[in-house]
């Protein structure tokens, strides 16, 4: 068994985020790899207007998986990285179960900006820059929206990996939805202020089953040896 972690919008340095997690798994002999997503502008290129996007995302992502051959793997996608994996995952037969963090089942077509919850705004913590066609987490709202359960050490690094995204992952429609052929497990982070508890429980409606945690938006930081048991149960 190997895991592939897809990480959230609006941050570079993927593996980091994860970091907790995976020694944890490499510990029980699990191995994992954590892509980096070309929209965040971590693929020589930087997110925006002429940028990559979901496309260039899914085919990241894709490649890992492929290059890990048949052995049995379990995706987990946090928030944005359910639209990814939902086209990236699909028709790879090694993919044996998707956990969903905090994250989005979309159908064919759907597309991110689909899953909000009926404002036209964008969402407080939230910072859109038309000039440039990016988006990007405010700062000094970092911590009390996503990590507020997480020790200061893991707060203060976040900040550094803070990354301007192309907006235009927002609009960009699934060509596959890989929940539809896989097993899939849905995370609800009960203590989440990003994506609030009752709009998560109405995306895990589309999930196989239904797992429920008193954490913030990134358990796999806050929580890793639950997140670490929940993987080892699949």
């Amino acid at each position: 068994m190997r895991v592939v972690f897809v990480h959230g919008a609006c941050v570079r340095d993927g593996s980091w985020w994860w970091h907790r997690t995976a020694e944890l798994l490499r510990e029980r002999g699990v191995p994992s790899a954590a892509p980096a997503l070309p929209s965040c502008g971590e693929a020589g290129r930087p997110g925006g207007v002429g940028g990559p996007g979901l496309p260039e995302d899914v085919a990241a992502v894709r490649q890992v998986l492929l290059a890990g051959g048949d052995e049995p793997t379990v995706v987990v996608a946090h928030s944005y990285g359910g639209i990814v994996t939902a086209e990236a995952a699909a028709g790879i037969g090694s993919v044996r179960h998707l956990l969903l963090v905090s994250s989005y089942l979309p159908e064919v077509g759907q597309s991110l900006s689909e899953f909000g919850d009926g404002s036209p705004a964008p969402a407080p913590f939230l910072d859109v820059d038309p000039g440039t066609g990016t988006f990007g987490v405010r700062p000094e709202l970092l911590v009390d929206t996503f990590l507020q359960d997480c020790d200061p050490e893991v707060q203060a690094q976040a900040a550094d990996r803070l990354a301007r995204q192309s907006v235009q992952v927002t609009g960009q429609p699934v060509g596959a939805a890989a929940w539809q052929q896989v097993p899939s497990t849905y995370l609800v982070c009960a203590q989440d202020r990003g994506t609030p508890p009752r709009l998560q429980r109405e995306f895990a409606r589309r999930a196989d089953n239904v797992v429920e945690l008193d954490a913030g938006h990134h358990p796999f930081l806050s929580q890793p040896a639950t997140v670490r048991d929940l993987l080892l149960s699949l």
